[in-house]
């Protein structure tokens, strides 16, 4: 009989802002193509959630019989901090793209309040793009960007972008002793280069790795992402082995 030590571990992706899990397929494929390891993303609803209530959505569908790997694109980075503060029987390290564990424009904090304003349903693409892509962007990508954030209404946009604005779950993830990898994407132009180096000082023996790719990194840059993460959790399985 398996156990819970010896089951072959589960990738479990928590999406970026749009929360659709729609914008993992490259990876995904990406990853299929190398490795057998099964994956579960798990979708955020169409509400306007704040980090506690997600982070109670995703604890529940966390898998129960076997090992597992949290991997937290951009927005997500909150809830992989949370869960690497008060890991769950399975879990056994966290994966960070792209992302942050308190908001990663400070500035920009005293704007919350002017959320209102921000016509969400009606950004220019360019915008978008230009924040998101460049200087990777394609039709393809741009197409596949425009759909997921198509299917999700404004208001839940706005209350997202709100709760980024106002996280900090600095000292819970310090507290965590799970390992961690940063992907850090070098053109990057949401999440300031400088995060990642606060994500190694709060995590002491984290792995850092730079890809060329813009903030949408799994969808520009999957394979890069993919042979990252599959050396990741084969490192963890070869730790885990009887000497």
């Amino acid at each position: 009989m398996t156990t819970l030590a010896h089951a072959s571990p589960l990738l479990v992706l928590l999406p970026g802002m749009d929360g659709t899990g729609q914008l993992f397929r490259r990876f995904d494929a990406a990853l299929h193509a190398q490795t057998a390891m099964d994956r579960l993303s798990i979708a955020y609803p169409a509400a306007p959630l704040d980090y506690a209530a997600l982070e109670a959505f995703v604890r529940e569908r966390l898998p129960r019989d076997r090992p597992f790997v949290v991997l937290a694109e951009s927005f997500s980075g909150p809830l992989g901090a949370a869960l690497r503060a008060d890991p769950p029987p399975g879990m056994r390290a966290l994966i960070l793209c792209c992302s942050f564990v308190r908001n990663p424009r400070p500035l920009l904090a005293p704007l919350r309040h002017l959320l209102g304003l921000v016509p969400f349903g009606a950004l220019p693409g360019i915008a978008l793009r230009q924040a998101l892509l460049a200087p990777y962007a394609t039709p393809a990508l741009q197409a596949e960007l425009a759909d997921a954030l198509a299917q999700v209404p404004p208001a839940v946009l706005r209350q997202r972008l709100r709760a980024v604005l106002e996280t900090d779950a600095s000292r819970s993830f310090a507290r965590g002793g799970l390992p961690v990898l940063y992907l850090r994407a070098r053109h990057d132009r949401l999440v300031p280069p400088a995060n990642a180096l606060q994500i190694l000082r709060l995590a002491p023996g984290a792995q850092l790795l730079d890809i060329a790719a813009p903030h949408m990194l799994l969808q520009a840059a999957p394979q890069a992402a993919a042979d990252a993460v599959t050396a990741f959790c084969a490192s963890l399985s070869a730790a885990q082995e009887p000497m």
